[in-house]
């Protein structure tokens, strides 16, 4: 399952500077599998240790974290000889053994000439509450689910990738090229990116067996809670994350703390709301009514949407079967309407994007605003054909900006001061504002 990834790890490995590399992402996302992949094609061998599978690898650092001293325990351990450049360390699961994390620093700075890539679960929330984290000493890298574009790479699509790929003007798609990939993307809002998820799509194609993957995921994270949470909000964290397809049903996305019980207050939610954020389980998408740059000097911090980091997640924890987003049902319209939302978020974060919406005192709000290049784009989300977009109108009219940006299934066209770009090419949104 080839990940797009694989390129900046390889930028890593060619930097002048190179730091040891913590790769960051959610549970399950794909990190140890990128990193055993990637050694195996660009070192001639790898050191793997897991420190939650084989804790007595602590051990090897209790003694001192001297490189050298490491190295050889650690070429012991794996029964190889680890050569500088040549030789990838892995250590996975580093969360679980802070002698490790903070050894990084010490390989940084007496002993760079050796390649350690790491990886870990919840990382984000151990290094949110690390001590004696080796600031400034290390590189970064986070992974994400699958990608719209990786999805298709998965299911072998490379014809429609490339030509994706090759589009240089804003012209429509040929129908049935275009057709093809709405039908790709109504798959993806069921199957979303988790690569066990996928990957169960790609063996047997069978719903049942994709949304199984799925419960196992989403039980995998209530797991963590309880596992690695402080014991004094894990109720917390399972109140906010039940009622989060709740609040994503609501015409208004705004999270709203008395959903998840009446009477509920920030004050006692927001540590929660943290958790999930730093663990990579949820995106906060924050309010402005200032679209003016930096953006996120011009937010309410108290105002916020939700959204899952996976839109296969979100189906699945609200229980959405296949049929109602392959084929459309009228009761769902609603709801197709946060997957779709959803699938934008997701899309958005996996492109390094910061996350903002935009609203005016209750008369208008637009989805997501995007920034390229110093220019706020006003970007409105629709799930279905409806030409309908006042609140994009208004904010062209008030601001003035280079482009709107309606994504839509409708095809791609250029009308006016609005981009109608199809839902299935956010992942090219870049390009297209370019070649404008």
């Amino acid at each position: 399952m080839k990940r797009l990834i694989y390129n900046q790890l390889l930028t890593w490995k060619q930097k002048r500077n190179r730091k040891p590399l913590i790769l960051k992402g959610a549970r399950q996302v794909g990190k140890t599998y990128s990193l055993l992949d990637f050694a195996k094609a660009e070192y001639e061998n790898m050191a793997y240790f897991n420190f939650e599978s084989s804790p007595h690898l602590r051990t090897l650092f209790a003694q001192g974290l001297k490189p050298a001293d490491i190295i050889k325990a650690l070429s012991i351990e794996a029964n190889t000889h680890i050569t500088p450049e040549k030789t990838l360390i892995i250590f996975d699961e580093i969360q679980a053994c802070a002698e490790a994390l903070n050894s990084l620093k010490y390989f940084n700075e007496f002993a760079n000439e050796y390649h350690i890539a790491s990886a870990g679960s919840l990382l984000g929330v151990t290094l949110a509450n690390a001590k004696n984290f080796p600031v400034g000493k290390v590189d970064f890298l986070s992974l994400y689910p699958l990608s719209f574009t990786e999805f298709l790479l998965a299911k072998k699509n490379t014809l429609l990738t490339k030509f994706l790929d090759e589009i240089d003007t804003l012209a429509p798609l040929p129908e049935n090229v275009h057709e093809k990939l709405l039908s790709h993307f109504r798959e993806y809002l069921y199957i979303g990116g988790m690569p066990a998820a996928v990957m169960e799509s790609i063996e047997s194609d069978d719903f049942e067996k994709i949304r199984y993957q799925q419960q196992n995921i989403l039980d995998a994270y209530r797991l963590d809670f309880a596992k690695h949470a402080p014991d004094n909000i894990i109720m917390k964290l399972n109140q906010v994350w039940d009622v989060i397809p709740n609040q994503l049903a609501k015409e208004n996305k705004k999270f709203i703390y008395s959903v998840i019980r009446q009477g509920a207050r920030a004050a006692e939610f927001e540590t929660a709301i943290q958790w999930l954020s730093e663990a990579g389980l949820i995106h906060k998408v924050h309010n402005t009514n200032t679209p003016k740059i930096p953006l996120n000097a011009y937010i309410h911090h108290d105002i916020f949407k939700i959204y899952l980091s996976d839109v296969g997640l979100l189906g699945a924890m609200s229980n959405i079967s296949a049929k109602s987003i392959l084929y459309g049902d009228s009761v769902l319209q609603e709801f197709r309407g946060a997957l779709t939302e959803n699938y934008v978020c997701q899309s958005l974060v996996n492109q390094k994007n910061e996350l903002f919406y935009w609203s005016s005192e209750g008369i208008a709000e637009l989805d997501f605003l995007y920034v390229h290049d110093d220019n706020i784009y006003p970007l409105e989300v629709k799930s279905g054909a409806s030409n309908k977009k006042k609140s994009l109108q208004l904010y062209l009219k008030k601001y003035e900006p280079r482009l709107g940006i309606r994504l839509s299934p409708m095809n791609l066209k250029k009308d006016g001061d609005i981009l109608n770009c199809p839902l299935y090419l956010l992942d090219h949104i870049k390009k297209l504002l370019q070649i404008s």
